[in-house]
């Protein structure tokens, strides 16, 4: 279904590399001139490079999604957009609660759940403006259970779920959607080694013995079809997980 001329624009943050990369192609793949976010401006502007050499529309900005203002300004250049897709966030440590770093919590809060907020709040105009809105809040299962040695990241994913439950209740009778995609365990280049500070090998332990973890390509391919339902359609959650994880402890593994 190719987009209204209207509703055509779709912004997705954190889009520098993984999901929200593999979601900007997929988007751009359905006729969506995607606007591309993310701190490093390097990464972004190869994937819009990449994106219009195949035939797609992209345009590459660099943003920090935590500073509201350059978040206000960017917001600016928009009267009108269909599709904001709230990627951006990671997770940093797994320190039990006792020991846990209040700097990392802090972090994680401000990117995962304020900058969500930060960016929602500038484009909400635009998405109304539009006619035919949707935001996208990509949350996890994080956001839907717990697990030790989680507890930041899990707090900061569960404040993201209310935060798009919330919203929905808000907005209904407005033009726009609200939509949450929840992923389990999903393997990419970069979430795990930044969650470990770069250690390979305790980033390698997370997926030890798992055949098939998601790919960034396979929540991408879901939010791309939440994303293009017909607009009187609202997929309110979306759980995703490799048939291996049966929720977030209970993972088979053949080692």
């Amino acid at each position: 279904m190719t987009p209204a001329a209207a509703s055509r624009i779709a912004v997705i943050t954190g889009a520098s590399s993984g999901i929200g990369a593999a979601t900007a192609r997929q988007l751009a793949a359905e006729g969506y001139r995607v606007v591309l976010t993310a701190r490093r401006k390097d990464r972004i502007e190869a994937l819009a490079e990449e994106i219009t050499a195949a035939g797609g529309q992209a345009t590459a900005y660099a943003l920090d999604v935590t500073d509201r203002t350059a978040v206000d300004e960017f917001a600016t250049a928009f009267r009108t957009i269909g599709v904001l897709v709230n990627n951006a966030g990671g997770a940093l440590g797994a320190d039990p609660v006792a020991t846990a770093d209040p700097a990392q919590w802090r972090q994680m809060y401000e990117t995962n759940v304020i900058g969500t907020l930060n960016v929602t709040q500038a484009l909400l105009p635009a998405l109304t403006a539009g006619g035919d809105g949707t935001i996208v809040v990509l949350s996890s299962t994080a956001g839907h259970g717990t697990y030790e040695g989680g507890g930041g990241y899990v707090a900061a994913k569960h404040a993201e779920h209310v935060l798009a439950e919330t919203l929905r209740l808000e907005i209904v009778g407005t033009p726009v959607r609200v939509i949450e995609v929840a992923p389990g365990m999903v393997k990419t280049d970069e979430f795990a080694l930044t969650r470990f500070g770069g250690d390979a090998e305790k980033a390698a332990k997370v997926y030890a013995g798992v055949a098939q973890p998601l790919t960034a390509d396979d929540v991408a391919e879901t939010i791309t079809w939440a994303v293009t339902r017909p607009s009187h359609v609202n997929i309110d959650l979306l759980v995703v997980r490799p048939r291996a994880q049966a929720s977030n402890t209970k993972i088979h593994r053949e080692l």
